[in-house]
């Protein structure tokens, strides 16, 4: 009997983020192809299921001295060398600088496959350089990224691959619970998803909401994401609408709170491949979004259609002085009112995102993945 391909995928945590879900998605969906295992450098908070997968815990976490992390570094590599030869990995594919880095340290015996999930990580030349020379296969999540590094690093390894969406899944999981809001009307509650970080600019989506709230006195704001987002609220009762403003905090399923929402905001300036804006379409939400580097122009824009807004990418300069509404913000604003006014507007937005999520689809991540497995170990 002719024994299953082994893959390796490595991830620092499985907290809640965007390429955490593609990495247990991935072991999901290879399981019938392949034995897969998953290796963590700390198992804290973690936030996606995990029941019936193979998960190593190196117990090895995040330090914050320069000397802690470059030994963290090290002890990590040996540890994934070693289980990689154990458990004789044919291919062991990383999510992430960090567990990029150590993918690439930890010996070439298996072949070696880097994730580029976000921009952000393109701002590092030294690593990117590193992956670029090391690594059997850079896969990157938008095609923006897959060209700057094909073109800036002369890497003829890198290709796309975008995150891989269940629509049926997604939308039995919206049914699964009732969503438990501070508001008894449901009606026009825009909805954005995200960690507490300056990146996702919610500066910008708190003030243009202010200036809704002055012609939709209907409209409600709910924000999901890990963090406590204490300024965020600060800034709401300056901005007087605190009581129309419900920051959710983490949910382990947020499809039930995606559900009940009429508008899906990004106002991010850098992503990688927003997962959330797919999500949201595939529930039928029509989406706007700022032009940032990547991700969301790619997924809005069609040959001769737009699938949702796409807005001018937003200042990243923090300013968080409710006085201060800058131009960009009441476009936001106006953008917002119109797809609450015009259901003719909303309407068709919500036809064409739902269109559009099922060129997302799992199916064909799966079938590029094995694809590339396939000719990888010939």
């Amino acid at each position: 009997m002719v024994r299953k391909k082994r893959i390796m995928l490595i991830v620092p945590m499985l907290h809640q983020g965007g390429f955490e879900r593609v990495c247990v998605e991935t072991a999901r969906l290879l399981e019938p192809y392949y034995d897969i295992y998953i290796v963590i450098f700390d198992s804290r908070d973690i936030a996606y299921d995990i029941r019936g997968l193979n998960v190593t815990d190196l117990h090895m976490g995040v330090k914050e001295s320069l000397a802690g992390k470059s030994v963290n570094i090290l002890k990590r590599s040996r540890a994934v060398r070693k289980l990689k030869h154990k458990l004789e990995i044919d291919i062991a594919y990383s999510f992430g600088p960090s567990a990029n880095i150590v993918n690439v340290f930890s010996g070439r015996e298996a072949k070696i496959w880097v994730g580029i999930r976000s921009y952000m990580d393109m701002e590092n030349e030294r690593k990117i350089r590193l992956f670029s020379k090391r690594a059997d296969k850079v896969l990157c999540c938008s095609r923006r990224i897959e060209e700057e590094i094909a073109g800036k690093y002369h890497c003829s390894k890198a290709v796309t691959l975008y995150n891989p969406l269940d629509a049926d899944r997604l939308k039995e999981r919206a049914g699964e619970e009732e969503p438990v809001l501070p508001w008894a009307d449901r009606e026009h509650i825009i909805v954005s998803m995200g960690r507490e970080d300056d990146v996702k600019g919610f500066w910008h989506l708190l003030k243009a909401f202010a200036l809704v709230r002055t012609e939709c006195r209907d409209a409600k704001l709910m924000i999901i994401g890990e963090g406590d987002f204490d300024e965020y609220k600060t800034l709401a009762w300056q901005l007087h609408v605190e009581d129309w403003v419900y920051f959710a905090g983490l949910k382990r399923n947020p499809f039930p709170y995606l559900s009940v929402s009429s508008l899906y905001v990004l106002t991010s300036y850098h992503e990688g491949f927003p997962n959330a804006l797919i999500e949201a379409m595939a529930l039928g939400i029509p989406v706007i979004a700022t032009d940032c580097l990547t991700g969301p122009r790619e997924i809005l824009c069609g040959e001769g259609e737009d699938y949702g807004v796409l807005l001018e990418n937003m200042s990243p300069e923090k300013n968080m002085d409710a006085d201060v509404i800058t131009e960009e913000e009441k476009r936001l604003a106006k953008e917002i009112r119109r797809m609450f006014e015009d259901e003719r507007y909303r309407a068709g937005y919500c036809e064409a995102a739902v269109r559009r999520a099922h060129d997302f689809s799992d199916k064909y991540y799966v079938e590029r993945l094995r694809s590339w497995i396939a000719m990888s170990l010939t």
